[in-house]
């Protein structure tokens, strides 16, 4: 895959990378994480640079866990549906090979009650 170079700006600092991922992503979160470390530095005036990169690193640590845990949650949640689907699947199949057994059965009473 072709190499990126993208300017970015986090803190009111620039950054220049070389990268594989998406530039337009990658843009996308570094602006967010500049207007979050700007507005901590705005709101807390006595928070260094480092001390507000800091923050908003522990807040995205938080929200990837939240994340993680989330889907962890749904791929238990969807495993659970996938065994009841395929029991429900099982269920249906052994009803539609008693109702064909009980039609037999029944065509076997008529055909005996005709002969009689």
């Amino acid at each position: 895959m072709d190499k990126n170079k993208v300017h970015l700006v986090i803190g009111g600092l620039d950054y220049y990378l070389t990268t594989d991922e998406n530039v337009d992503e990658l843009k996308r979160i570094s602006a967010e994480l500049n207007e979050k470390i700007t507005d901590l530095l705005k709101s807390h005036t006595r928070l260094s640079q480092v001390q507000a990169a800091v923050l908003c690193a522990l807040e995205y640590a938080d929200r990837l866990n939240e994340a993680e845990n989330n889907a962890e949650y749904y791929k238990s949640q969807i495993r659970v549906y996938m065994e009841d689907a395929e029991r429900a699947k099982t269920e249906a199949e052994m009803a539609r090979r008693e109702a064909e057994r009980m039609t037999r059965d029944l065509r076997s009473i008529r055909r005996s009650l005709e002969e009689n």
